[in-house]
């Protein structure tokens, strides 16, 4: 797509203000790459029943757009400096949509895998580009403390109209229609993109560093492979050890590459630093915890109790609306209490929300009984993810804190995919080992078990809960279900124990603190 003839946005002192423009190009291309992200999670019982993934494939959905994000969001900030940031707004969106067409129109779970891929790319390029094109175009640090803020806003915002979108359209149509509202979300971004942004870029300095580009893309998805196979295949599968080998050569290969870089993806310089060394653990297992959280929501919900998908999005609006309805708080927050108790607060939150709804009964199909933990984890996460960057930011000197930033924000995206992809394994495991036991325990009929072993074998414990609504296989339903919610009940406690852990290291090794009379930095 071609770009608009106005003038680059100047970096040095003395620019103009943000151009209104530019301001509302930025805020709808986050809003619309958090809604892409956020969409498929309200749809996995959708998923189940209609495309009939087995085994790892439902999890594979999630990851697939998640994956581009944490491995390419530094790239595409990079190249967003080289290239010009407005391009990377069009060309993101743009991808976007592309994306979203594929996934609408996917009759098999592999095509979905591919738009959902594609509009991760997408993703990918508009996260870090959104954020870089406001903070680029404010006049002052006033300002660009206000556009930071209003992007966090928007941020939130996405996260709250994804479920809506898909709860709505799923109910009324079908789920593939909240693919067709993305793309038209995607693609009124890309033009607005086009016709208001302003053009800013920052060559000045920077490099392309494809030797860490390739080894942590290669590592980050051989060990998310791993992860997720592992419980399925064996983790003595030639595939898998394969992943596992190649997961540590690329990230072996990826500390090499930043060390003799000049212009490195990642400061690994920064981890000297003890307080931001632990606050980038805290920010992969605080965030991990959440969307893993988020994701056993969704199964438990979906596949498993097979409720309407507007139970589903009720649950993401409780999880996502009150990072969104606290935003005024949370700042005010920052200015006055020590990022590292926020951050410990939110986090104890979190743990308690997800012990309370791994006590849950599964066959209580309510969502009454969900409304006070799942509100617990979304007052948890409004507080955590408002604080966790800041935390970071203030644990480096200030000459450092656009790469903490950058570095925080990738942490939080990888443990965002670490979410899905652990929690996913370790459920699917412990749900076909209860049903296989459960089942042998049985008075079922020997032709019965023989059948549910078989699906079992074939596509693991959600396709049994599938086929099982079939009558002849009826008297395997309880069966099945009882053996999901045990397993997706580990999910929740073992996302509690990750919030536990994260919690219990801000608020005793977390040294850092807001500078007085200095902005904090949030998103």
């Amino acid at each position: 797509m071609s770009t608009s003839t106005r003038p680059t946005v100047p970096t040095a002192p003395g620019r103009p203000a943000l151009r209104r423009g530019t301001l509302v190009a930025g805020l709808l291309a986050v809003c619309t790459a958090q809604i892409g992200l956020a969409i498929p999670a309200t749809l996995n019982g959708l998923f189940q029943s209609q495309l009939h993934p087995v085994g790892s494939q439902l999890t594979w959905i999630s990851d697939a757009f998640l994956l581009p994000v944490a491995v390419l969001e530094l790239t595409f900030g990079l190249l967003g400096d080289l290239l010009g940031r407005k391009r990377l707004l069009v060309g993101g969106a743009a991808l976007l949509a592309v994306g979203e067409i594929v996934s609408t129109t996917a009759n098999g779970i592999h095509q979905l895998w591919v738009g959902q891929a594609l509009a991760g790319l997408g993703a990918a390029a508009l996260f870090p580009t959104s954020l870089a094109i406001l903070a680029a175009g404010a006049a002052s640090t006033a300002q660009r403390a206000k556009v930071v803020a209003l992007w966090a806003a928007l941020l939130s915002t996405g996260g709250f109209v994804a479920p809506l979108i898909g709860g709505i359209t799923a109910t009324y149509g079908s789920w593939r229609w909240a693919f067709v509202a993305v793309t038209l979300i995607g693609a009124a971004s890309a033009l607005t993109s086009a016709l208001c942004a302003d053009e800013s870029r920052a060559p000045e300095g920077r490099s392309l560093d494809l030797p860490g580009q390739l080894t942590i893309g290669v590592g980050l998805f051989a060990l998310l492979y791993a992860i997720i196979q592992g419980p399925e295949d064996g983790w003595t599968a030639a595939p898998v050890l394969i992943a596992l080998a190649l997961a540590v050569l690329g990230l072996a290969g990826f500390v090499a590459a930043e060390l003799r870089s000049a212009s490195p993806l990642l400061r690994l310089d920064l981890f000297r630093n003890r307080s931001f060394a632990v606050a980038s653990v805290i920010t992969v297992v605080g965030m991990f915890s959440f969307l893993g959280t988020a994701y056993s929501v969704s199964i438990r919900l979906g596949p498993v109790q097979e409720l309407p998908p507007m139970r589903t999005a009720l649950a993401f609006l409780l999880l996502n609306g009150i990072a969104l309805a606290m935003l005024p708080v949370t700042h005010r927050l920052l200015n006055a209490v020590a990022p590292r108790l926020l951050l410990g607060s939110g986090l104890l939150l979190i743990a308690a929300g997800n012990y309370w709804a791994a006590a849950l009964p599964v066959h209580d199909h309510s969502f009454l009984p969900l409304i006070a933990p799942l509100a617990l984890v979304g007052l948890g996460f409004a507080v955590t993810v408002s604080s966790v960057t800041a935390t970071a930011v203030t644990t480096v000197p200030p000459h450092l804190a656009g790469m903490a930033s950058a570095t925080t924000n990738l942490l939080r995206d990888f443990g965002f995919t670490l979410g899905p992809a652990v929690i996913g394994a370790i459920a699917l495991s412990r749900a076909g080992d209860h049903f296989t036991s459960t089942l042998g325990a049985s008075d079922l009929p020997a032709p019965l078990k023989g059948a549910g072993t078989a699906i079992l074998e074939e596509g693991g414990p959600l396709a049994v809960n599938g086929a099982s609504n079939a009558p002849k296989l009826a008297a395997l339903h309880p069966l099945a279900e009882n053996a999901l919610g045990a397993g997706y009940s580990v999910g929740f406690v073992v996302c509690g124990c990750a919030a536990l852990f994260a919690a219990v290291l801000a608020l005793l090794a977390l040294r850092g603190r807001a500078t007085d009379g200095e902005p904090t930095p949030v998103g």
